[in-house]
């Protein structure tokens, strides 16, 4: 193996963190078994750990709290390849939010392995309790020491029938214990038991790790359960990205530089399905792509708008302080960009239903609802497509079908009242 699984000797943790340490020894359990780094997916949770990820050599992905073991199941039911790892790293106030990832994770016998942070409190936020938090803790929450009992994670990953389950506290080298974690054929879980410097050590004086665990009548136990193997997950060999649509380069644009356009509606109208059709013609036209939307929690009702960023660089981040130009197809969408376009100064293309709002930019007006509401988000899209010539409508047309859109909007009558 010519990389190591860390870039740098030095990581970003306070100084006695055991976060050090389990991060040196995933890597030492890494080069046991030989693993190339790049065959290696750290996905990470937010917390002090989380910061581990640009001192990896691997690929990685950073979760939302608690979601990072959702994220890794996704990830390992889709690729499929034993040759892959999937490492889960997480805080114990992670696995407290995502405790029912874990449990499905294990039921299921996902192929991942998950490395708990375990220092018995959020470090990050500011030294809180967590459901692993154990009796008799000072925490800054539970000043006057906890009066609960903490979930005991292991035993809860083995009733519902994880294969390896490991409880270790934060030692120079238990690289062995990980080792035998990721090489496990299915789930793996590793707790590794450790003390915050900047919390629970000062909050906690004189107090040793073994004695927290007599006290709370847990062990470090290292377990594996060859008959929870889960059969059909381990007879399964389909691939899902194998199922991924490649879209390669068919037809020409004439973008020059990155350009962002803002489409507002109402939710039902087709909104997102319509930004997901100009990303797929965007694509498919050799620009890059990057794409968001945002709706009410309600989904069914009210506003929907869909932001997408196109640019013929290979590089598309989202960093456009505001659209080019802002297409408002319906009341709702007017009326949640109202603030918003007090300052816009691009280009506003309004439906003509709608009352003039107060702005500084260039207004066009057109009659996007003509073909009824359903059709009016991929309608002014046409629209702006033929006004711009970013790329041919052909591709546009193209994306419909790939967002299964082509047969639910009126084509012909798009293109009559267009001249196209």
């Amino acid at each position: 193996m010519d990389k190591k699984f860390l870039n740098s000797n030095k990581l970003p943790f306070c100084a006695g963190c055991g976060h050090h340490l389990i991060a040196q020894n995933t890597e030492k359990a890494l080069e046991k078994l030989n693993i190339d780094p790049l065959d290696v997916i750290l996905v990470s949770d937010i917390g002090c750990h989380g910061i581990i990820d640009k001192f990896a050599n691997s690929h990685t992905v950073h979760g939302l709290h608690g979601r990072s073991v959702a994220l890794a199941a996704g990830i390992s039911l889709g690729l499929k390849n034993k040759n892959k790892k999937v490492i889960v790293f997480i805080g114990d106030g992670g696995a407290t939010i995502g405790m029912q990832h874990i449990l499905e994770a294990s039921r299921l016998d996902i192929d991942l392995t998950i490395l708990i942070h375990n220092n018995m409190l959020y470090g990050m936020t500011g030294g809180q309790a967590s459901g692993l938090t154990p009796k008799g803790f000072v925490t800054t929450t539970t000043p006057d020491k906890s009066k609960t009992r903490n979930y005991d994670i292991c035993q809860i990953a083995l009733a519902a029938k994880a294969s390896f389950v490991a409880r270790v506290v934060v030692k120079p080298d238990f690289s062995n214990i990980i080792a035998d974690a990721i090489k496990n054929d299915g789930f793996s879980l590793v707790e590794a038991i450790e003390l915050c410097p900047s919390y629970a050590v000062k909050m906690n004086k004189g107090m040793k790790i073994s004695e927290i665990l007599k006290e709370i009548g847990e062990e470090e136990f290292v377990k594996k359960n060859e008959n929870y193997r889960w059969e059909f997950y381990t007879n399964s060999t389909e691939n899902l990205f194998d199922k991924v649509k490649i879209l390669e380069k068919k037809y020409e644009h004439k973008l020059e530089k990155t350009f962002c356009i803002q489409l507002s509606g109402s939710a039902g109208e087709g909104v997102q399905t319509a930004g997901e059709a100009f990303c797929y013609a965007s694509i498919l036209s050799g620009l890059s792509v990057n794409h968001r939307g945002s709706y009410p929690v309600t989904v069914g009702v009210g506003f929907s708008t869909t932001e997408i960023i196109i640019s013929p660089e290979q590089d598309c981040t989202y960093n456009v302080n505001s659209p080019d130009i802002i297409i408002i197809t319906s009341l709702d969408g007017l009326n949640v960009n109202i603030e918003k376009l007090k300052s816009f100064k691009g280009i506003l293309y309004l439906d003509n239903s709608l009352e003039t709002p107060q702005t500084e930019a260039k207004i066009i007006r057109y009659d996007f609802r003509k073909f009824g509401a359903k059709n009016s988000a991929v309608f002014s899209l046409f629209y702006i497509l033929k006004e711009k010539e970013i790329y041919p409508i052909d591709a546009l047309i193209d994306g419909l079908e790939l967002a299964n859109l082509k047969d639910k909007v009126d084509l012909e009558k798009f293109k009559q009242d267009l001249n196209i």
